[in-house]
This record gives C-alpha cells, structure tokens and sequence, in this order.
C-alpha cells in the first residue's frame, strides 16, 4: 500500500514538473506576424478566350490575296507567380498547437493570353484599302483574401520552431484585368494610308471560391518579443469569371468609350448558353450594333461562357513575428 501510495506521489509530482515545464516553455498566447512573399506558378493551363480570341499566339504572313497563318502556338500559364504582403495573428493554445488568420493582398505577374501578328482584318474593295491587325492582351489578378490555418509547432532547439501549417484561402474581393493594345494598319498595294492604336481595358470579376494551402517554415528568436520567419508555401485555387466589364477604350490616344455599347462593354459570364442568351453563335436576334432601325438587344449584356483561371503556386515568405 505504501508502495503504492509512493509510486501515486511519484506520478503526480511528474505530471506537475511536466505542466510547470510546458507552461515555461510555452513563449506566448498571442503573436503577430508581418511577411512578403514571392510565389513561382506550379500549375500551367491553357488561358481562356478573350474578346472571342483564341489563347494562342498567332503569326500570318502574305498580302491581300494570300494572306495565311503561318505559326500558331499555344499559350498556357497560370496566375499563381506574383508578390504577396500579408499580416497574421495567431494564439497558441500550447506549446505544440496554435490557429492563425492572415489578411494579405497578392498581384500577380503580367501574362499574355493571347496575341496575332498581321492577321488580314479587312477589305474595302471601294477604294482599295486592305487592313490588317496585330494585337496582345495581357492579363493580371490583384486580389485580397483571408487565409485560417491550424499550425502545428514542432520544438524550439538553439532559437528556431520549426512548424507546420494547413488552412484555406478565402478571397475577399478581386479582379483580372486585361489590357489589349491593338494597332490596325490600312494599306492601298504597298504604300501605308492610315494607322490606328486601339487600347482596351477589360475588368473581369469572380464568382466566391475557395482554396486550399500549406506550408513548413521556421522562425528564429532575434529577441524577447521578437523573430525572423521563413515560410514555404503551397496554394491551390481556381476562379472563374461573373462579369466583366469595359473600364478603358481609347482610340489613338482619345477616349472612345462612349462609342461602345452596353453589349460591347459588358458582359455576364453563364454556365450555358442557349438560343435565349444574348450572344450572337445562339441566338441570331443578337447584335451589338447601334443602328437605329436594329430592334435586337445592343443594350443588353454579351452572354459568354464562364472561363476558369488558376492561382496555383509555390511561395517564399520572410518576415517578423512579434510575440506579446
């Protein structure tokens, strides 16, 4: 009984040491962190269609009467390869487990989603003009989202925690906007009579989703209150269009928005399109022109399909942790 009662003693003594030893080693409930990340794209898709042109990149060859497609490549990329800023607060429940939610605003690089090179645009056989277009549209996602993760700290050896994190990535509000710069130029046989510099700027606007994240990463104590951080992260998301609206129409250099109409500037992406949409390959009562004796709906949205675009990378954030 004695021996027993000892041994009790022993363990209860134990389990105090053993709390006393997690409380002192536990360094703090709450914590604050402030990071830059840069992210490499770890998933290349093909780019969606944009004004009707194909993600390729198109070079053609020969004048009016042999005007042809000389090369075609196809163009794929992802959004997810760009800078972020962030700022986190996190509670550790112990030692081991802890929570953080992150507020970060991330732009991405510039990518090109479509372009054509000399490609015949048009003929006037009234005064022999033939016109031809080249044009590039680039894309780009500025976007702010709010990242909840459970973090798992793995033990502090000669100041670093390394630790480990899962969570999903919430956007909160966010755009693609594509910038096309078109240049037609007119010509009669050899000889250039005309030049004109189209630019355009389209903001399209995403359905809410949701992504996924994870990441390793280690902080290193630089002082009481204070550390560096290191973190390598995964993100794995996709988002797909609701609207997309014409901000910027110039035509040489002057505003020429006012030119465009409703069906030009704006339009509302669907899962399908039928013979009721207002999109002229199903529904033959579309138009987007402003002729005064046309009765259609140039005054409605353009009816297009929702495209998709990926936000998929691998990232590395630095940065300082504050430990209240």
């Amino acid at each position: 009984m004695k021996k027993n009662l000892f041994l009790l003693g022993l363990l209860v003594c134990s389990m105090a040491t053993m709390a006393q030893t997690e409380k002192a080693d536990k360094p703090e409930s709450w914590y604050f962190k402030l990071g830059g990340s840069y992210f490499n794209q770890t998933a290349s898709t093909e780019f969606p269609e944009v004004g009707g042109q194909a993600p390729n990149r198109d070079v053609y060859e020969g004048t009016l009467t042999n005007n042809k497609l000389v090369s075609r490549e196809a163009i794929t990329g992802s959004f997810g390869q760009g800078f972020r800023s962030g700022i986190t607060a996190g509670y550790r429940f112990s030692t081991r487990l802890g929570v953080e939610m992150s507020a970060n605003y991330y732009i991405s690089n510039s990518k090109t989603m479509a372009q054509t090179t000399d490609r015949l645009y048009g003929f006037n056989p009234a005064n022999n003009v033939a016109t031809y277009i080249s044009f590039t549209a680039d894309g780009q996602i500025k976007a702010f989202d709010l990242a909840p993760a459970i973090v798992m700290f793995l033990g502090e050896a000669h100041g670093f925690e390394p630790y480990t994190k899962v969570g999903v990535i919430v956007p909160i509000h966010g755009t693609l906007d594509i910038k096309t710069d078109r240049e037609l130029v007119s010509y009669v046989g050899n000889n250039v009579v005309s030049t004109s510099n189209i630019y355009s700027k389209d903001v399209v606007k995403p359905n809410p989703t949701i992504g996924f994240m994870a990441a390793l990463g280690t902080s290193y104590k630089l002082g009481k209150h204070i550390s560096a951080f290191a973190e390598l992260e995964y993100r794995n998301f996709t988002v797909h269009g609701k609207t997309k609206e014409t901000t910027e129409y110039t035509v040489n250099g002057q505003d020429a928005l006012a030119t465009r109409t409703t069906a030009q500037i704006h339009t509302n992406y669907h899962e399908k399109l039928d013979v009721n949409s207002n999109n002229p390959l199903f529904n033959p009562n579309t138009t987007t022109t402003t002729d005064a004796t046309d009765t259609t709906r140039p005054n409605d949205a353009m009816d297009e399909l929702s495209s998709y675009v990926g936000i998929s990378g691998l990232g590395l954030t630095l940065g300082l942790k504050y430990s209240l």
